[in-house]
């Protein structure tokens, strides 16, 4: 338990940003799941209009601060790559 009030404060928007982040990163991999279920499938067009989406949701995620820029650009480059194979 905390001690003070501001670690108290502390606690509870750690809680909640902890809440939206993860609510943030099931959505990344409900994206990135849909997408590689689409280039598995052999439906090109279908991912190829996928594929911009999952980028956006990336780069949303950077700006927020959920996932480190580095990581996203790596994961939209590999599936920008398995859509191209």
């Amino acid at each position: 338990m905390p001690n003070t009030k501001s670690a108290e404060r502390r606690m509870r928007n750690s809680a909640r940003k902890n809440l939206q982040n993860s609510a943030v990163k099931s959505k990344l991999r409900r994206l990135e799941k849909g997408f590689r279920a689409a280039v598995t499938d052999g439906k090109k067009d279908e991912a190829t209009k996928l594929l911009p989406g999952v980028h956006s949701a990336y780069d949303k995620a950077v700006k927020s601060g959920v996932v480190a820029r580095p990581t996203a650009n790596r994961k939209k480059s590999r599936l920008a790559l398995s859509l191209k194979k």
